[in-house]
């Protein structure tokens, strides 16, 4: 998992809280990082905001929108090198 201090999930935060962190694969590259369960609660937040946002994010688009950014923001704190390797 992460070996860098990790960082409580912030207030706003509203998805699903893992027990559990995981190895997730970059999509593209298929290069790995291991999340803590803080940081893989984010990583499904942000990839599933992008999903609804590709269908255009419905009445709530810009509420989604701020809350993304705010978990890429948290992510590419958490875990520099996870970002890296995940999300940028």
């Amino acid at each position: 998992m992460s070996t860098q201090t990790q960082k409580p999930l912030p207030k706003w935060f509203n998805g699903q809280l893992y027990d559990k962190g995981g190895t997730v694969a970059n999509e593209y590259t298929g290069e790995e990082a291991d999340l803590s369960a803080e940081e893989l609660s984010m990583y499904d937040f942000i990839k599933g905001a992008e999903v609804v946002l590709s269908f255009g994010g419905g009445a709530n688009r810009n509420k989604i929108i701020s809350e993304f950014q705010r978990g890429i923001d948290w992510f590419r704190r958490s875990n520099p090198s996870a970002y890296m390797t995940l999300l940028d």
